[in-house]
Order: C-alpha cells, then sequence, then structure tokens
C-alpha cells in the first residue's frame, strides 16, 4: 500500500477521531455548566482553569452519586417545618441565637436526607450537585452566622442570613430525597 493510501485511510480517521473528542467537551462543558450554574464559574475561578474546574465538578458529581441522600418520611417533614416555625418565632427576641439554630436545623435536615455535615466545604461541594442555585443563599448565611459568633453581624444581616436559610431549607424539604438522577 503506498503512503498516499495510507495518509488517506488515516487522516480520515485522525479527523473523526478529533472531532469526537471536540464534541464531547463541548457537551460536557455545557451540561457541567448548566447543572451547576454560578458554582461552574466559582470553580473554574477557584481551580485557575476550566479544565480542572471541570474535573473537579466531575468528581463531586461521582461523590454525590456514591451519598445514600435519601427521602424524609412525612412525619420527619412534618416536624422539621415545626422546627423552622419555632426558630423563625425565635427570631423577633433573639435574633442571633435563631440564626445560630436555623444553622444548626439546616445541618440536622441535611444529615437526615444523607448528607455528610462534618465539613463546611464540603458540604458546599456535596450541595452543589443538586442545588447549585440555593447554593450562593447557604453561603451567604453561613457567612452571616460566622460574623455573628464574632459580634459584627447587624440584625439587618442577621435578618437575611434567615431568609437564606430558609432557600435551602425549603429545597432540602421539599425535595422529599429526590435527586435530579433518580427523577429523570
Amino acid at each position: 500500500m503506498s503512503t498516499g493510501a495510507i495518509l488517506a485511510i488515516v487522516l480520515p480517521i485522525v479527523a473523526i477521531v478529533l472531532l469526537a473528542v471536540a464534541a464531547y467537551m463541548i457537551v460536557r462543558h455545557r451540561r457541567l455548566r448548566e447543572r451547576f450554574g454560578p458554582e461552574y464559574d466559582r470553580a473554574v475561578e477557584g481551580a485557575g482553569s476550566r479544565r480542572a474546574a471541570e474535573r473537579e465538578l466531575s468528581a463531586r458529581e461521582k461523590r454525590h452519586h456514591s451519598l445514600d441522600i435519601k427521602p424524609l418520611p412525612d412525619d420527619v417533614r412534618d416536624r422539621y417545618a415545626r422546627d423552622w416555625d419555632h426558630v423563625q418565632g425565635e427570631f423577633v427576641d433573639r435574633p442571633k441565637e435563631a440564626v445560630h439554630d436555623a444553622d444548626a436545623l439546616v445541618t440536622s435536615l441535611m444529615h437526615e436526607r444523607g448528607y455528610p455535615t462534618e465539613n463546611v466545604a464540603q458540604q458546599f461541594k456535596d450541595l452543589s450537585v443538586e442545588h447549585a442555585d440555593t447554593l450562593e443563599h447557604y453561603r451567604a448565611a453561613h457567612e452571616v452566622n460566622r460574623m455573628s459568633t464574632e459580634q459584627e453581624a447587624t440584625t439587618e444581616e442577621l435578618r437575611g442570613a434567615m431568609v437564606h436559610y430558609r432557600v435551602l431549607f425549603d429545597e432540602l424539604l421539599a425535595n422529599g430525597g429526590r435527586t435530579r438522577h433518580a427523577q429523570a
């Protein structure tokens, strides 16, 4: 077989493989960007490159799939809703304590659903897979909670933290334990 014939066979195959790889990368990029929303940009900024961020986000998905995220029975869901009402009512007289209690309640709910809760940074990563749209609320609330322990949070910031906690709390509670991949 002549060199020209070999090149005529090999070059189209190489071109097809390269096009397939490029298409895969584009689809993967879009899927991760859609799934993680603003967390995608945060990951790119933190990782320093899109490729490293996408590896990190894919690792988060893999870890999340290994977690035992489970639905809450109706009675447990009702108990958490009552507990939230109590914490929210506490805000008027004890705003700082109410924010701390809201943080503890959200953490308890996460644990009950099956999320590991020992490490806050890991909580953010685990939540980003299913709750990317509400994760900024949790970050903001958690920061105000930290500020309040140092006596740096205003009452208005504490009120905002309660609102932020409520967004994630409602999503975790209403989800009923169904993950996106289980709903599909």
